[in-house]
């Protein structure tokens, strides 16, 4: 069976996997904001999703070096099943309780930081490294069709059939990935040059994805920037559905998050048919700077469309930008080492994310919406330069967002072994 084959009846059963994963999120997210009213409440299921990765990643990636790569993706997706499986049981018998969310969706996360590294290891492994960019915009598009589908999807269904059928669905899409990975065979990573009686333990061998990292600067720099570019973008995440709702009706919301999801899919579709730029680096940096760009744009006082048309063009940037790093990373990173690498690489820009979340809705709710209204302080100075009123203080957000990323990309191309990393690494 070829790599490419290989590949798409893997690719396959993870978009079913990730459709299903997509209803549940979008129809425990409404059950647990119905059930609390509390917007806080709502917010630590995303605390959940990410401290897991966070703390295990680096342990879970020295697994996946160790392990058969198709066998940590299906232990990844059997134990997420079971922690889903679990859910719907509860619903059933109907004693289901917020803190019995938290605690599967800790779960379904602690197994998916053995899925995400093995899957990018295990690509690395089956698709030839001038046609891994191809590979990243295929797996970009499954990701970006769950996050189109599932909300209208999910709306229908929980109506239809009940929450408690729709993540039973969800479970048996984990099964349809496991299958297909039960299917194929990956070829064997080089063997390990360590007798058994010298075999390091998990915590050396978990910083030792950390040791590859710190002495290749380029992939060192392009790791920083990275997390340095996700503490920003997390602005975009958490302020613009209030940023929209601010002077528009819940429809526009819609069309402007369906347009999130087209550019998405747009950006994935153009990476899988062009491969992205032979410089990666360049592709990297370039379309990241055009993120930068839509960021301010969209901080302006725009029309509903205005808004819906910079974020199309935000997220498939997003797309071609994070199709090339994982192409560069890919090709770069020794098959050996690639689980550690990517899971150290995933941790150190996941660990930002929360910092973010902490700081980007209380400076925009307590400080910069009131500074921005009619009477506030900043009314007579940037108020004549960008409006004043309600969601005016998150505009001022989304262009200092915007600005310092900026200045991100740049000093990233001005190091010369981020610029020079496919050279220096090769």
């Amino acid at each position: 069976m070829t790599g490419w084959r290989t590949f798409l009846i893997v690719w396959f059963g993870q978009l079913v996997s990730l459709l299903g994963s997509a209803l549940t999120g979008f129809a425990l997210g409404v059950w647990v904001f119905q059930r609390t009213g509390s917007e806080t409440q709502f917010a630590l299921t995303f605390l959940f999703l990410v401290l897991p990765r966070v703390l295990l990643g680096p342990f879970a990636g020295a697994l996946v070096d160790r392990w058969d790569r198709r066998i940590a993706m299906i232990v990844g997706d059997t134990g997420a099943a079971l922690s889903t499986l679990a859910i719907a049981l509860l619903l059933f018998a109907g004693q289901l309780q917020v803190w019995h969310v938290y605690i599967a969706t800790a779960v379904s996360a602690a197994f998916s930081t053995l899925q995400r590294p093995a899957y990018s290891a295990a690509v690395a492994q089956l698709i030839p490294q001038d046609q891994l960019g191809r590979a990243s915009g295929l797996r970009r598009i499954a990701g970006s069709a769950a996050d189109l589908l599932a909300p209208v999807l999910a709306g229908f269904l929980v109506v239809t059939i009940g929450i408690e059928r729709v993540i039973l669905i969800d479970v048996a899409s984990f099964f349809v990935a496991v299958a297909a990975l039960l299917f194929v065979r990956f070829p064997k990573p080089p063997a390990r040059d360590v007798p058994p009686e010298a075999e390091p333990s998990l915590w050396r061998e978990a910083l030792d994805g950390w040791r590859y990292i710190a002495v290749r600067p380029g992939l060192r720099g392009l790791m920083l920037m990275y997390a340095a570019t996700s503490f920003l973008g997390v602005t975009t995440e958490v302020l613009l559905t209030p940023y929209v709702l601010a002077t528009n009706s819940p429809d526009v919301l819609g069309w402007v998050v369906s347009a999130n999801g087209a550019g998405l899919l747009l950006g994935g579709l153009l990476l899988a048919v062009w491969g992205g730029p032979r410089r990666r680096i360049l592709g990297i940096l370039g379309f990241e700077m055009v993120v930068s760009a839509c960021t301010i744009v969209v901080g302006f006082r725009l029309p509903a469309f205005g808004i819906a048309l910079t974020m199309l063009i935000y997220f498939v940037a997003i797309a071609l930008s994070d199709g090339s790093s994982e192409a560069l990373w890919q090709s770069k990173v020794a098959p050996d080492f690639q689980g550690r690498v990517f899971a150290m690489r995933d941790m150190v820009a996941l660990a930002a994310l929360p910092l973010g979340l902490l700081i980007t809705a209380p400076l925009a709710e307590i400080v910069l919406e009131p500074a921005l209204q009619p009477s506030g302080a900043l009314t007579a100075t940037l108020g004549g330069l960008i409006g004043v009123g309600d969601g005016r203080g998150i505009g001022l957000i989304f262009i200092l967002t915007g600005v310092f990323n900026v200045l991100i990309v740049a000093l990233a191309w001005l190091n010369p072994h981020i610029r020079r990393v496919e050279q220096e690494c090769s």
